[in-house]
């Protein structure tokens, strides 16, 4: 049985991790799905039931097959594998290392989900996509952050955002981060999938997800959305104010989850959303606030230690302490001088916002304001922009209004191309 696993042994520097067992369990999964395996008529218990309910519960367990296998303690994988599938029966990857378990006990195994080659052919496609989904699993426990590293979007959080969401499309593998007094701390991450031609997305229909700066705008109830949708869905607020600015179209990006028969779905399987098996997504649903978590879509993330990002921060504090001390002393000359020719507000040119922010400076009356709850979140492609979200409270005031600022550095100067009242 040792030969005819030769070829599963070849997962076995994936699995040599850095990080603990108890962490490593608690991350990704790996290879691929097309046999049948053997028709179980075994009842899950209630607690079997009500443990594959939990977030990266699944994966974990596919995981310490691996390990098992690498180990070459075959035995135990093999009955590993019959309780993974047994407890999820949709879970395609798990079903794969399942039927490969089993032929290995006749035969040798040469490849992840070898399977006759007829078998092969008629299911080519699924096959190859099972076998780039256990690759990804592979790679992102493989090439795990470094403790402590946040990507580099997050310059500056503020209290009410007490989590935030990045999503490295390259790996497929989103990260749920929480934000603390001591600052984001990663709380999980899970294998998603995305637009079936990629990223990048710039048209309605072109079937890829997009890549920037969101924020979760409503959380929509399962009971309204079909089947395929899964266990709920989290819209984003894609066209963002630079998506706009840049032309791009489309609506209806979510992050939700996946059908009943299938446990998670190819890496490129959506028409841009980004979908998560239904346990991972139903932690996601209790824990992030709506309008308040941010969701950053990149490539690929950098990440970097927060003390890295101070400078930056330092630098960008002063640019929006400029623009604060020229709306407090009431100058609308000076104001606007920190506004970008082109800019917009929710359809309305410069000129026709004019008056709107003249009435503010008015109501105003030469009183000085505070900024509140200041998020800084930075986004760096073919240009060098920056979200900011801030409380507006006039001086001697109960109340104020939260607003979203787009910024853009323009030479060494940072412009504003969009402000706006959420």
């Amino acid at each position: 049985m040792k030969r005819a696993l030769v070829a599963l042994f070849l997962i076995a520097p994936y699995l040599a991790l850095s990080a603990s067992p108890a962490r490593a369990e608690s991350m990704a999964r790996p290879p691929a799905n097309a046999p049948a395996a053997k028709k179980q008529s075994v009842v899950p218990s209630r607690a079997s039931r009500a443990s594959a309910k939990r977030e990266g519960e699944a994966e974990a367990r596919l995981i310490e097959i691996y390990k098992l296998v690498g180990q070459a303690s075959t035995r135990e994988a093999l009955h590993k594998a019959e309780g993974l599938v047994r407890d999820h029966p949709n879970f395609q990857l798990a079903q794969l290392l399942y039927g490969d378990l089993l032929a290995s006990r006749t035969r040798p195994v040469n490849a992840l989900g070898d399977v006759p080659d007829t078998s092969a052919r008629a299911a080519a496609l699924p096959l190859a996509e099972l076998r780039q989904e256990s690759l990804l699993r592979l790679r992102a426990l493989r090439e795990r952050p470094a403790p402590g590293m946040v990507p580099s979007q997050f310059l500056a959080l503020s209290p009410t955002s007490k989590h935030a969401i990045a999503i490295d499309t390259s790996r497929s593998r989103l990260y749920l981060f929480g934000n603390t007094t001591a600052g984001l701390t990663l709380l999980a991450d899970y294998y998603i999938s995305v637009g079936k031609l990629g990223t990048e997305k710039f048209v309605e229909g072109d079937q890829r997800t997009p890549l920037g700066v969101y924020f979760v705008t409503s959380n929509l109830d399962p009971k309204s959305l079909r089947d395929f949708y899964g266990a709920g869905a989290l819209p984003i607020n894609y066209p963002n104010q630079l998506d706009v600015k840049r032309g791009k179209t489309g609506s209806g990006i979510w992050l939700h989850g996946s059908p009943p028969e299938q446990y998670s779905r190819a890496p490129l399987a959506s028409d841009g959303c980004v979908v998560l098996a239904n346990p991972d997504l139903q932690r996601l649903i209790r824990t992030v606030e709506i309008r308040h978590t941010p969701v950053v879509i990149a490539q690929s993330l950098q990440w970097v230690a927060p003390h890295t990002l101070k400078a930056d921060i330092k630098s960008f504090e002063d640019v929006l302490q400029g623009w604060h001390l020229a709306k407090s002393s009431g100058d609308m000359a000076k104001l606007k001088s920190w506004y970008a020719p082109d800019f917009t507000s929710y359809g309305k040119t410069m000129a026709e916002w004019t008056p709107a922010l003249q009435a503010e400076l008015k109501q105003l009356g030469g009183r000085d304001i505070r900024l509140k709850d200041v998020s800084y979140l930075r986004w760096t492609d073919s240009s060098d922009t920056m979200v900011v979200t801030f409380g507006e409270l006039a001086k001697g005031a109960t109340t104020g209004r939260t607003k979203r600022q787009y910024w853009i550095r323009q030479g060494s100067q940072w412009k504003i191309f969009f402000e706006g009242t959420l």
